[in-house]
């Protein structure tokens, strides 16, 4: 059997600010988006909070408009701001109760050759359990299984499972399934709170799986992005930590239930050493596919960019009953552009000949197990 995980960054549209050139370039528009939204949520808007709400607003160009390149200031009921035609804008709501509304990323079409090679990236690693982390949603997940997959010569899932999470840029997690190993039940933790609030800004969603020899269960995860930090959210890796502690929480829970064959994967956004993984890597019996005898890193260490080791945050971690059961594994990196002048480079697709096309920053990971 084969159990992968990859991000792929969308499958059909993506936020137009996160296909800037430069990650540097993306940050501002994302933070002020996600410290808007935060903002909004105040049951009381104090001048200090107004003020914060409009600095916010200029530099994502909205202070004149409800539309600029990259985001869009959507008003369901109630105003928000005056907009006199002299003089400074006010923000006239004086709380959460006085209007309705939020600041939305525009998205784009995911370039046409980038699509098709995340479809190779699928198709030649032919995974028996894949999941994904940043897929649109599930109609669209289904569809690029049974039409774009198909396409490009490989097998279409015969079962694709998605739950809406936390965030609201379309970017969930996901697995794909063929039918050896069906889904047979499923549990999101979208809810789960601990004393600082909401726990997951995605989901770990929990896929329990029938296989010919008994029952799986994969915990499929996207943890806090490193980027930027949000109002109740100043260290990212704090929020990170949390979640780490509560995926601890549900694999150690699980263990006791009798449960012994347990995956926890995805995308974790930070790299072993990192104190905020220490709940998970450290504090449990789960072992990384990456430190097997007979895994595959190709040459780089990470899996995430230019794969430095530090960048490696995508991970497949396994109970002790699963590890024990591990043959090897590989980061697949075919999907991942890489400059003309890399060191130590790594094999992409002949047609990947710009970062545009590329499948997803993030290189594939997989487990073999017997």
């Amino acid at each position: 059997m084969r159990i992968a995980s990859f991000n792929v960054e969308n499958l059909f549209a993506r936020a137009k600010a996160l296909n800037l050139n430069s990650w540097a370039a993306a940050k501002p528009v994302l933070a002020a988006q996600a410290e808007l939204n935060a903002l909004f949520e105040e049951t009381v808007y104090t001048e200090p909070t107004k003020a914060e709400i409009l600095k916010q607003l200029g530099i994502l160009g909205l202070l004149t408009a409800d539309d600029s390149e990259f985001v869009r200031l959507r008003k369901i009921r109630g105003r928000l701001l005056k907009r006199p035609r002299t003089g400074p804008v006010e923000v006239v709501a004086n709380g959460r109760a006085d209007w309705i509304g939020w600041v939305e990323l525009k998205t784009e079409q995911v370039d046409e050759l980038a699509m098709q090679h995340t479809a190779m990236v699928i198709r030649d690693i032919n995974a028996d359990i894949l999941g994904v982390v940043e897929a649109d949603s599930r109609p669209l997940l289904k569809m690029f299984s049974e039409a774009l997959i198909a396409e490009v010569g490989g097998t279409p899932y015969d079962e694709v499972m998605l739950v809406d999470g936390n965030d609201d840029r379309g970017i969930d997690v996901g697995i794909l399934l063929r039918n050896s190993n069906p889904l047979a039940d499923m549990r999101s933790h979208v809810f789960d709170v601990d004393a600082q609030g909401v726990v997951f800004s995605r989901d770990c969603c929990e896929y329990h799986v029938d296989t010919p020899s008994g029952k799986l269960v994969i915990l499929m995860n996207h943890f806090k992005s490193k980027g930027y930090s949000t109002p109740g959210d100043p260290i990212g890796a704090k929020r990170r930590e949390r979640q780490a502690t509560r995926v601890a929480e549900i694999y150690n829970d699980l263990q006791a239930s009798g449960v012994d064959r347990i995956v926890v994967m995805g995308d974790f956004n930070d790299d072993p050493a990192s104190t905020a993984l220490v709940p998970l890597l450290g504090k449990t019996d789960l072992r990384d596919i990456s430190t097997h005898p007979n895994f595959e890193f190709g040459p780089r260490k990470g899996t995430f960019g230019s794969g430095n080791e530090k960048d490696k945050i995508d991970y497949i971690l396994l109970s002790p009953a699963l590890f024990a059961k591990a043959t090897g594994g590989a980061v697949f990196r075919k999907g991942v552009w890489r400059g003309p002048r890399t060191k130590n480079p790594w094999e992409i697709y002949p047609t990947l000949t710009a970062d545009v096309h590329a499948a997803s920053d993030h290189a594939a990971i997989y487990a073999d197990l017997d």
